[in-house]
C-alpha cells in the first residue's frame, strides 16, 4: 500500500511539473489560471472556470505540439512507457 501511495505522489508531481512548465511558457494559460484562482473572472461557476481553463490548456498544448512535433512524440512515448511501468 505504501508503494502505491508513493507512486501516486510521484505521478501527481510529474503532472504538476508539466503544468507549471506550460504555465511558464504560454501566457494564455497563465492568464486563465490566474483569473480562475483569483476569482476575478466574470464567471461564478467553478465548473465553467474549469472548462475554460482546460480548453485553453488543450489549445496551448495543440499549438506547442504542432511547433514541437518531435518533442511531443517523445513525450507521448515516454508517457505510454511510464503507464506500462506503473501497470506492472
Amino acid at each position: 500500500m505504501r508503494r502505491v501511495f508513493g507512486d501516486a505522489v510521484i505521478s501527481l508531481g510529474a503532472v504538476m511539473a508539466l503544468l507549471v512548465m506550460l504555465v511558464s511558457v504560454d501566457p494564455r494559460v497563465r492568464y486563465q489560471l490566474s483569473s480562475a484562482w483569483d476569482g476575478s473572472g466574470a464567471t461564478t461557476s467553478v465548473s465553467k472556470d474549469l472548462v475554460e481553463v482546460s480548453s485553453v490548456i488543450l489549445q496551448a498544448l495543440q499549438d506547442h505540439g504542432i511547433a514541437n512535433a518531435p518533442l511531443m512524440i517523445f513525450a507521448l512515448a515516454a508517457t505510454v512507457l511510464v503507464l506500462f511501468m506503473l501497470r506492472t
